[in-house]
């Protein structure tokens, strides 16, 4: 729902912004201790980013628009992958048309195939499909989830609609999860229940003799969303 924090959460995900504490690794490098610039050259080849707005720029064509992924990247390709990622975007016709040319759901596709253009490790996308009919916005959501599985990317995609996340081989409600971060935090820890504390700050006298068996805790704290069948964390 709105004002979970999806957006920021992605935002973050990119280094387009830094958290108040704590580190955002992608694969081997944390971007908290990354500079500004270096965090856009790092996004820029690393990191596909599909924006809610689009952000496509409004004097250069379908075409245009997609190369220019690579650009910023500062990456040399062939013109056939752009006209590749159109065609399978079913866009191939529209290629030389300017935004302003296209419909919403046509420039939300173009966005799409910008974001995939250079191949990225990591996929974020924010309601990508949010102004496609169902029915066309189903087969969009397939098609990136498949390229993105062809490149080995990781995709992480918040959206408010649950037919999309159904798409999603993990799934995460964020409303719920900041509720409850919140709820615990503007609590003092001696108002909680024992059973919600980690063990190493209760009372000794509320803890058993033996340590706790394994399988009170998980087996790993770290998760990420990717589609059915591939990509890597």
């Amino acid at each position: 729902s709105s004002g979970s924090g999806k957006s920021t959460l992605l935002h973050i995900l990119s280094g387009l912004l830094l958290p108040d504490r704590g580190s955002v690794r992608v694969g081997d490098v944390d971007l908290t201790r990354l500079g500004e610039r270096e965090r856009d050259r790092f996004r820029a080849s690393h990191i596909g980013y599909i924006f809610q707005t689009f952000n496509l720029l409004p004097g250069f064509s379908a075409l245009e628009n997609v190369r220019l992924g690579a650009f910023f990247a500062g990456r040399k390709h062939d013109k056939g992958v752009a006209e590749g990622l159109l065609e399978r975007m079913g866009l191939l016709d529209r290629q030389h048309h300017l935004p302003t040319e296209l419909s919403v759901g046509q420039q939300q596709r173009v966005a799409v195939a910008r974001a995939l253009i250079n191949k990225p490790e990591l996929l974020l996308a924010d309601e990508p499909l949010g102004n496609q009919d169902p029915e066309t916005g189903g087969k969009v959501l397939d098609l990136m989830l498949e390229i993105a599985r062809e490149m080995d990317s990781t995709v992480i995609m918040v959206t408010h609609d649950p037919l999309s996340a159904e798409h999603m081989q993990r799934r995460i409600d964020l409303h719920a999860l900041s509720s409850e971060a919140l709820s615990y935090s503007t609590l003092p820890s001696d108002t909680l229940p024992a059973d919600t504390l980690p063990a190493d700050t209760l009372p000794a006298d509320t803890l058993p003799s033996e340590t706790l068996p394994s399988d009170t805790l998980p087996s790993d704290t770290t998760s990420s969303e990717t589609p059915d069948g591939g990509g890597k964390s």
